[in-house]
C-alpha cells in the first residue's frame, strides 16, 4: 500500500551543516555594494574589514581587549594557525567527541610532535572537562559538528588555569553564549552558524593569547600564512582588517549582511531563540516516536546547531545502508537537503538548526522524515 505524502513541503529545505542556509531575508542584491575590482588594501576594502570584526565583536560580545581576525581557509585554517604558533611552550591535553576535534589530536600529535596526551569521548557522549590539568594547554571543540555533542558550559574550565585553552567554535558561535573568560584563543568560519560563503576563517585572541605569542616562539618553522608575529610583536594589522593574503570581499559583503541581520534580531539572544526553537521542534518529535532518537546520549550535551539523529528500530538490517536511503528520498521530493550523516559518524542523519533555518520549516520536515523512514522499512 501506498504510504500517503505529507500535504506540505518546506519553503525552503536546506538543512545543510556546512554551508548552511543563507538567512531567509537573503537575495543577491545584499551583496550589491561589495568592494569588487578593487584592493582590499585600499581604505574602503579595509573599512569593509575592520567593519566585519567590530560587528563580529558587538553580536557575539566579545570584550574590547580581545583581539579579533580574519584569516584564511576557514576555521581549519584559524585553528591550525593557533596550534601552530601558540602550543609547545608548555604539555597540551587534546580533548575531542567527533571527527574534527580527532583531526586535531592528530596534527599535535603526529605533526607538531609536542608532548600532549589524548583524552577522547565516543560519539554520543562527552568527555569531562573538569578531569583536565589547566596548568597545560587545552584544545577542544566547543560543539560537535558531526557528532551532535556540545559543552552545555564553561563551568568545568579552570578560572585561573596557567594554560590556555584553545577553543574551535564554529558550529557554536552564534547559536550559544560562550563564556570568552574562559576561552584564550577561540575559531570559526561564518560559512557554518550565519550561512556566509566559505573560505574565510576567525580567530580570536584573549590578551593571555597574545602574552603567549609575544613570549614564546615554536621550535618549528612557521609558514606565512600562519606568522601572527614579526620581530615578537603581534601583527596588529591582521586585528585591523589588514589581512594576510587576500581575502574574498563578495564573502566578506555577504557575512556583513548576515550580521546586519542577526542585529536586526536582537542580536546574540535573537539567534540562540531562533536555535532553541529548530531543536525543539526536532527534540519533540524525536521524544513521541520510538524509531529515532538524538545521538548525544545526555539531554543536556545535546547541540542546537548540529542535530545529530540515529534510528532504533530493531527491524533495520543496515542502519548505514537505510539512512542514506531516506536522505536520498527527502532530496528527491525537495523536502529536506544534505541531511545525511558525516561520513566518519554513525549512521543516522543531520539536520542542521542553526539560526538562518525557519522553524516553520523544520516543522514542515518532519512529517516528511516520518514519511521516508516508513517508505524504506517497508521496501525492506
Amino acid at each position: 500500500m501506498a504510504i500517503e505524502h505529507p500535504a506540505s513541503r518546506p519553503a525552503n529545505p536546506r538543512f545543510s551543516s556546512g554551508p548552511c542556509a543563507k538567512p531567509p531575508t537573503w537575495t543577491q542584491s545584499a551583496l550589491s555594494d561589495a568592494w569588487l575590482g578593487r584592493s582590499h588594501r585600499a581604505a574602503g576594502g579595509k573599512a569593509k574589514l575592520a567593519e566585519a570584526i567590530e560587528q563580529t565583536r558587538r553580536v557575539l560580545k566579545i570584550p574590547a581587549d580581545y583581539k579579533i581576525g580574519i584569516v584564511p581557509a576557514s576555521d581549519t585554517g584559524a585553528f591550525e594557525m593557533a596550534m601552530w604558533s601558540l602550543l609547545g611552550e608548555r604539555p597540551a591535553q587534546m580533548v575531542a567527541w567527533e571527527s574534527f576535534g580527532a583531526g586535531w589530536v592528530s596534527d599535535v600529535v603526529k605533526q607538531l610532535k609536542i608532548e600532549a596526551s589524548e583524552h577522547i569521548a565516543p560519539y554520543g557522549e562527552i568527555f569531562d572537562m573538569a578531569a583536565l590539568n589547566y596548568d597545560n594547554d587545552v584544545c577542544f571543540t566547543w560543539n560537535g559538528t558531526t557528532s551532535g555533542v556540545c559543552m552545555p558550559d564553561g563551568s568545568a574550565i579552570a578560572a585561573d588555569r596557567a594554560g590556555l585553552t584553545l577553543c574551535d567554535a564554529t558550529s557554536a558561535a552564534f547559536a550559544v553564549d560562550l563564556p570568552w573568560d574562559k576561552l584564550d584563543v577561540t575559531t570559526f568560519s561564518w560559512q557554518k552558524v550565519l550561512g556566509g560563503e566559505a573560505a574565510h576563517g576567525v580567530l580570536i585572541l584573549s590578551p593571555r593569547a597574545v602574552e603567549r605569542l609575544e613570549s614564546y616562539t615554536p621550535a618549528w618553522p612557521m609558514p606565512k600564512i600562519f606568522r601572527l608575529t614579526k620581530g615578537g610583536k603581534l601583527i596588529e594589522g591582521i586585528f585591523r582588517g589588514e589581512t594576510i593574503n587576500t581575502p574574498s570581499m563578495l564573502c566578506v559583503e555577504d557575512y556583513l549582511f548576515a550580521l546586519d541581520w542577526a542585529e536586526s534580531l536582537g542580536g546574540l539572544a535573537g539567534l540562540i531563540a531562533r536555535a532553541q526553537a529548530n531543536a525543539k521542534a526536532v527534540g519533540d518529535f524525536c521524544d513521541t516516536r520510538d524509531w529515532i532518537d538524538n545521538l548525544a546520549v545526555d539531554p543536556a550535551t545535546r547541540s542546537v546547531t548540529s542535530v545529530c539523529l540515529k534510528f532504533t528500530d530493531p527491524r533495520i538490517q543496515d542502519p548505514a545502508g537505510f539512512a542514506k536511503a531516506v536522505a536520498k528520498r527527502l532530496e528527491a521530493e525537495g523536502a529536506a537537503l544534505d541531511i545525511g550523516a558525516y561520513r566518519d559518524a554513525p549512521a543516522g542523519l543531520r539536520i542542521w538548526c542553526g539560526a538562518t533555518v525557519e522553524t516553520a520549516d523544520v516543522l514542515a520536515m518532519l512529517p516528511w522524515l516520518e514519511w521516508a523512514y516508513r517508505c524504506e522499512l517497508d521496501a525492506e
